[in-house]
């Protein structure tokens, strides 16, 4: 990480930057997962990403990115239980343009980036190679990204129902999106996960998976 860091804008203005997120919920060899919370007007200051990182809407609100080299601004208008799978970035900062919070998780994928830990990966033996539900026949969830590297299911159980989810030969993550109990757990390759029942239909839950884990590597 590179809070801390002094760099220098195009006009030699000196900036420092901060930390990507607002507080880690999660850390280990693979993965790093932050809140990034932004009350209405509120900007998340200049970061830098070294890792490519997936970021999951919890909250919208419609916010813009500034780039630091002067680039021009990207408006976001972020859907509740949709995603993201961004590569390294340069310098930026975020900031709610709303009239309401704004609530992500954001995914550091370690391995694929510069903080990449070396630690080996296992293949379980007996593990399907691609995950799926225990249940047989139709199941609330449609794929928001799908990448080589990283896949996003949202899942939106009615109240009352729940589902068992199995990993693949990968790791992956269960994102709970209610913002009563936004849970966040890592599953490694072959765990199951069955989603909690909720009394209320809340916006579901994301389900990542690190597909590249799988991959074969020369």
């Amino acid at each position: 990480m590179t809070a801390g860091t002094t760099v220098a804008a195009p006009d030699g203005t000196e900036v420092v930057l901060g930390e990507i997120g607002t507080r880690v919920l999660l850390k280990n060899s693979r993965v790093r997962v932050w809140e990034v919370s932004l009350a209405p007007g509120e900007a998340q200051g200049w970061h830098l990403h070294h890792n490519p990182y997936v970021v999951l809407c919890l909250s919208t609100s419609p916010c813009h990115m500034d780039w630091l080299d002067g680039s021009p601004a990207r408006q976001l208008n972020e859907t509740v239980g949709g995603s993201v799978y961004r590569p390294v970035s340069p310098v930026h900062m975020l900031t709610n343009d709303g009239e309401t919070p704004y609530l992500n998780r954001l995914i550091e994928v370690l391995d694929l980036g510069e903080e990449a830990s070396g630690d080996p990966y296992f293949l379980v033996a007996g593990v399907p190679a691609e995950a799926g539900f225990e249940q047989v026949g139709e199941v609330p969830a449609k794929v928001v990204v799908d990448e080589d590297d990283v896949r996003v299911q949202h899942v939106t159980p009615d109240a009352g129902e729940s589902y068992t989810w199995h990993t693949g030969a990968y790791p992956a993550l269960v994102v709970d999106l209610d913002l009563e109990h936004p849970d966040v757990t890592y599953l490694e390759p072959g765990e199951s996960y069955t989603l909690p029942t909720k009394p209320t239909r809340t916006s579901g839950f994301n389900l990542v998976e690190l597909r590249y884990y799988s991959k074969p590597r020369t």
